[in-house]
């Protein structure tokens, strides 16, 4: 089972529950998100108006290209991803930064590439982004089943290996 950022339960930390945890900006509070280096996170992010503009593989490799950017950059493990036409989800532990800044850059440098790619300036992704932080006891390769399965749940393929957007580091 995924847990909300910020839900996991110290039991080494002491009676303060910041005595072993650096202070989180108020603005990532109040979202209830806060970014640990180190954990697994499975992060979901949706096209604007939930265009399927993904459909096009060649849109969706854009996307990859930013995403392989910031594992071969060593901010973040990419694990196990997949590009559905008008959303994404990507498993994957943070090395560097918070999750709002490796989010904020992906969605950034896609949407350039996806616009120039179109030849127009057009909002591409919704405001925000979904992240469930990992606990140390959940299997990572059974979430990363889970993630690179959603074209078949969606009935796009009946075998994965006929959806050409995905990847996962157990394959």
């Amino acid at each position: 089972m995924l847990a909300k950022a910020g839900s996991i339960h110290n039991s080494s930390m002491t009676s303060s529950p910041y005595a072993t945890r650096p202070p989180a900006h108020g603005s990532d509070l109040r979202k209830g998100r806060v970014s640990e280096v180190g954990r697994a996170y499975l992060l979901t992010t949706v096209i604007d108006g939930r265009r399927p503009l993904f459909a096009d593989f060649q849109l969706g490799r854009l996307l990859v290209a930013e995403m392989r950017n910031e594992h071969e950059s060593r901010r973040v493990v990419s694990l196990a991803w997949v590009i559905m036409p008008d959303h994404m989800h990507w498993l994957l532990t943070l090395e560097q930064g918070t999750l709002g800044q490796l989010m904020q850059r992906i969605k950034s440098r896609s949407a350039i590439a996806i616009n120039t790619r179109l030849g127009r300036t057009r909002r591409v992704w919704q405001k925000g982004f979904h992240d469930h932080a990992l606990r140390a006891e959940e299997d990572l390769a059974a979430t990363a089943r889970y993630v690179v399965a959603n074209p078949l749940r969606a009935g796009l393929v009946r075998h994965i290996g006929d959806y050409p957007l995905w990847d996962a580091i157990w394959v």
